[in-house]
């Protein structure tokens, strides 16, 4: 980057840096839209799939889980399986667009940022 007049960035390198930063911020978002994670409660009874960016997507509970006489049981473990493949997205975001955003204010060469 070349610095302009009084030795601050060039504005029109900032602008390109920032362009090119947005665009891979974007790409980033789109893959973790098309990404689906699994979160598990209760060894594998119920299963829930979200996407990267967190939507529940579907949810499987297997037969051995329903009891008549204890759906708070039950409830408890959907919440849970949720609950696990939030955290399992929210993982794969941060890995997928961690460098993205903290690297921002450096990328730029704009100290504070």
């Amino acid at each position: 980057m070349q610095p302009g007049p009084g030795g601050m960035p060039n504005i029109q390198d900032i602008l390109q840096q920032a362009q090119a930063m947005q665009e891979k911020l974007a790409s980033a978002q789109q893959e973790l839209e098309d990404v689906e994670v699994t979160g598990t409660a209760g060894g594998g009874l119920v299963t829930a799939t979200v996407s990267g960016a967190g939507e529940l997507t579907a949810l499987a509970i297997d037969p051995k889980a329903v009891d008549p006489d204890d759906v708070e049981t039950l409830s408890d473990l959907v919440v849970a399986a949720v609950r696990d493949a939030n955290r399992n997205a929210q993982k794969l975001a941060e890995e997928k667009m961690g460098g993205l955003a903290g690297g921002f204010g450096g990328a730029l060469g704009l100290p504070g940022l």
